[in-house]
């Protein structure tokens, strides 16, 4: 059997993945190419003066984007159609206090974000990657700045016990989150021979001896982090350890995302929840607003948002349960008009596709899916159901999305939880209830969601992103002969 050659839009996943460590990364990188592609950057908190048949995005605290394209037939009071996705993934954040010494190691103190399969993080090859506030004295004054980081080469590990010493781990591999995931950054014997840092905990010699000024926030981080540790991010962003003020750093594998399987019909790679729905629905809306003939027809507002913090409940400054949403909505409203009721209107004609994966069947675990609901790779897009809101699709709303599916021969798949399991959630219920807008629940199928490393089909990127874009240039005349909400 010939393999399958990975189509483009799969190709460009893999390079928006690689460049995703984290959701600040994959915040850069939808800005970069949002301004590729013609896109305005506007700033929340100064004024917006927007113009029908223009493309605008604003950010929010660099984890959170909102990108979207106004047609030229536009008016206040008309929709906005919009998918919904989010940035972040579960993983190991580094703890304020970091610096963790014992047994003759040097390790490094993380806390659990979300809910990850933290088994699977033992025995990776990991680093560290995400944002670093840094200290700048420019002509007399203290200036502090926003600098994404990220070491490429590993630097870490989080070793299993052996065998030997754990005979029933083949029964039960239960890990203790607050004891056994401390990756280990180096032994104190190297470190202190390279005079970096002592296992006492005591600042190092380096930093002491060096004749470099010493201050409060060089002793703090000193006592807080390695010195090693710092060195590395210091070396990686070309400044000195102590201009290093504070961090949101995490824990990365190193193992790039591939397109595998004998067949090559598989993505191999982590963050795929929702770094896969984040990308195509960001390469859906940029390539049915490529250019001004594409919003000519368009009388509503094509958008896309991706928030931070889905994973932890969303309940944050840049979580899609703040008034992001509603405000944005708001904005770009009463750019157009001083009648503040025309936002209810605009509210009740619009749309969001609420994009976050889907679990596949599992041939291994046949019986965890419902009979009638076993979404499959290479399916398309699964729709979500839940009878008690855990998802907020509803007839309705699952009747637009199927029909765009039908007129361009998209596959589509329905998913229910069994009766007798819980069931996830999305940043679906919280918009709908929060904003009042018509919502569909959707993703992708994939396995081994919330491991270090996923799994999903090139089939299915390829259906998503043809389904958003069909989305993005359809829902208007869709929506226009939907009568049985009215």
């Amino acid at each position: 059997m010939a393999k399958q050659e990975p189509n483009s839009v799969v190709s460009d996943l893999i390079g928006f993945l690689n460049a995703a460590p984290t959701a600040f990364h994959a915040v850069d990188e939808a800005k970069k190419r949002l301004r590729s592609a013609g896109y305005e950057q506007v700033l929340e908190r100064e004024d917006w003066k927007l113009e029908a048949g223009k493309k605008y995005f604003f950010t929010r605290n660099y984890s959170t984007i909102v990108a979207f394209a106004i047609g030229k037939k536009y008016v206040a009071g008309n929709g906005f159609h919009i998918v919904g996705a989010h940035t972040d993934s579960p993983c190991l954040k580094l703890k304020p206090v970091s610096k963790v010494a014992k047994g003759g190691y040097l390790e490094v103190g993380v806390q659990t974000y979300g809910g990850g399969l933290w088994h699977t993080w033992f025995d990776r090859d990991l680093t560290i990657a995400g944002r670093v506030i840094v200290r700048e004295e420019k002509d007399g004054s203290v200036l502090y700045s926003h600098k994404l980081v990220r070491i490429e080469e590993p630097i870490m590990r989080i070793p299993t016990l052996a065998i030997h010493l754990d005979r029933d781990v083949r029964d039960a591999f239960k890990v203790n989150a607050q004891t056994h995931l401390l990756p280990v950054l180096a032994t104190a014997v190297k470190a202190e021979l390279n005079k970096v840092v002592a296992e006492d905990g005591e600042a190092d010699n380096d930093i002491q001896t060096s004749g470099k000024k010493s201050n409060e926030k060089t002793t703090s981080n000193a006592l807080k982090h390695h010195s090693l540790l710092l060195q590395l991010l210091a070396d990686q962003l070309g400044c000195e350890p102590e201009h290093i003020s504070d961090f949101e750093l995490q824990a990365c594998d190193t193992q790039p995302s591939i397109v595998a399987g004998a067949a090559k019909e598989f993505v191999f790679s982590g963050r795929l929840d929702n770094l896969c729905m984040s990308f195509c629905s960001l390469k859906a809306l940029i390539d049915a607003t490529s250019s001004d003939s594409n919003l000519e027809d368009e009388s509503g507002v094509r958008m896309v948002a991706l928030f931070d913090h889905e994973e932890v409940g969303s309940n944050s400054a840049q979580g899609a349960g703040s008034p992001a949403m509603l405000n944005t909505l708001s904005r770009i409203t009463h750019s157009f008009t001083t009648d503040s009721k025309l936002l209810e209107k605009a509210i009740q004609r619009s749309f969001l596709v609420s994009a976050d994966m889907a679990h596949a069947l599992h041939p291994n675990y046949m019986d965890k899916h419902e009979q009638n609901h076993q979404p499959k790779l290479h399916g398309g897009l699964v729709i979500k159901h839940n009878a008690n809101q855990r998802y907020a699709t509803n007839a309705v709303t699952a009747l637009i999305f199927r029909e765009i599916a039908r007129n361009h021969s998209l596959p589509v798949q329905d998913f229910v939880v069994r009766n007798d399991m819980a069931c996830g959630s999305t940043i679906g219920p919280i918009l709908a209830s929060g904003v009042g807008i018509r919502t569909v629940d959707v993703g992708a199928p994939q396995l081994s969601m919330h491991s270090i490393r996923e799994m999903c089909a090139v089939d299915d990127v390829k259906h998503s992103y043809e389904h958003f874009k069909a989305f993005f240039q359809e829902f208007t005349r869709l929506d226009s002969k939907i009568k049985v909400d009215a």
